[in-house]
């Protein structure tokens, strides 16, 4: 491999390839995540949409699929998160993920038992903050980026965060080929992070029917909507956005009464629990009363599209990147296809 390509975050993670798979809720199952380590990148497995007690066994499960290192993603203001911080350590996984609400102490306990802290910032105060904490690598994500996002553009972003932080950079948001992995490393970063590219794999479990609402999208198709949770949420434009759009508010707080009773019910997690986690989340994010009873429409308007197989009534959460997406590669395919675009970007860019 070209030499370029072999960055300081291949060795925190020991991959082959600078690419990451983010932690994407309901589909960075152990299937995936196994799938994209053992094709030469790092996969990040998604415990915020797995029940605290069940992620060891997931974490099993992953072992068993692949004998290369991979990490854990999960929420460290959620219920249950201490319990998730007890099985990355336990089964010495090889990193963590984390963005909403860093707390110092699990950041602490978890580089004592030697993982590799990696939390995901969208500004570069927070990358900062994020050096200071503790963090050995950063995912950057810019506008471009799938689910919650701001509005910096990926090469602004990435290019401010380097210039400001001493650990490997990540960059997020918009990546899907080698040009792009190659451009990334020119702004600074020392890898890519890719969550749509990777959701579009033959190993995701993502239901076909919702696949091809993402392969039938344009650009245009992919929009930022306050809709869902109160908060910028960059998605595919579907049915359920069209409707929430049109019910003036209403819409979406009745849904949230909804929501909140299934997240109950799919996290075990008490109502005291629940509340306990928004009002941490509602300080942490300078949350409004209405986006705090939104909160729980995410993640389970996710599972409906993601798991249950229905695009119409759930939501699309999607990077810019899906308008120009249009094949379902396997991921070994596709880390080698990167790989090898990579090689003849850097190869035309020397050629004398």
């Amino acid at each position: 491999m070209h030499p370029a390509l072999s960055t300081p975050l291949c060795d925190l993670l020991g991959m082959r390839a600078p690419i990451v798979q983010t932690g994407m809720g309901w589909v960075a199952t152990p299937e995936l995540v196994a799938a994209v380590c053992n094709a030469g990148a790092f996969g990040f497995l998604a415990a915020a949409t797995i029940p605290p007690e069940r992620v060891g066994e997931a974490i099993e499960r992953t072992k068993a699929l692949t004998e290369r290192p991979f990490g854990v993603n999960f929420l460290m203001d959620a219920p249950g998160a201490d319990v998730i911080a007890d099985a990355i350590v336990r089964h010495r996984v090889r990193a963590a993920g984390y963005n909403r609400a860093p707390d110092a102490k699990r950041i602490a306990r978890l580089k004592e038992a030697g993982v590799a802290c990696v939390p995901t910032c969208g500004h570069p105060k927070h990358a900062e903050k994020a050096e200071k904490l503790g963090a050995d690598a950063i995912v950057v994500q810019g506008g471009e980026g799938g689910g919650h996002t701001g509005s910096v553009p990926t090469s602004l972003l990435v290019a401010q965060a380097a210039d400001r932080v001493r650990v490997p950079v990540i960059a997020a948001g918009g990546f899907r080929d080698g040009r792009g992995l190659v451009a990334a490393l020119a702004f600074g970063a020392a890898g890519v992070a890719m969550g749509t590219r990777f959701l579009l794999t033959a190993e995701s479990p993502v239901p076909e029917v919702t696949k091809r609402r993402y392969l039938e999208a344009s650009v245009d198709d992919v929009v930022v909507t306050r809709e869902i949770d109160g908060l910028p949420q960059r998605v595919v434009r579907n049915e359920l956005l069209r409707r929430l759009e049109g019910s003036g508010g209403i819409g979406g707080l009745a849904l949230a009464l909804r929501s909140a009773l299934a997240l109950r019910r799919e996290t075990g997690a008490s109502l005291r629990e629940l509340l306990a986690a928004g009002f941490a989340m509602r300080r942490s994010e300078r949350l409004t009363r209405r986006q705090l009873l939104m909160a729980a429409n995410a993640p389970i308007l996710a599972r409906t599209a993601m798991l249950d197989g229905d695009p119409v009534h759930g939501y699309l959460p999607s990077g810019t990147v899906a308008g120009v997406i249009d094949d379902v590669p396997t991921c070994a395919e596709l880390v080698e296809r990167i790989v090898r675009e990579a090689e003849a970007t850097l190869a035309a860019l020397t050629r004398s």
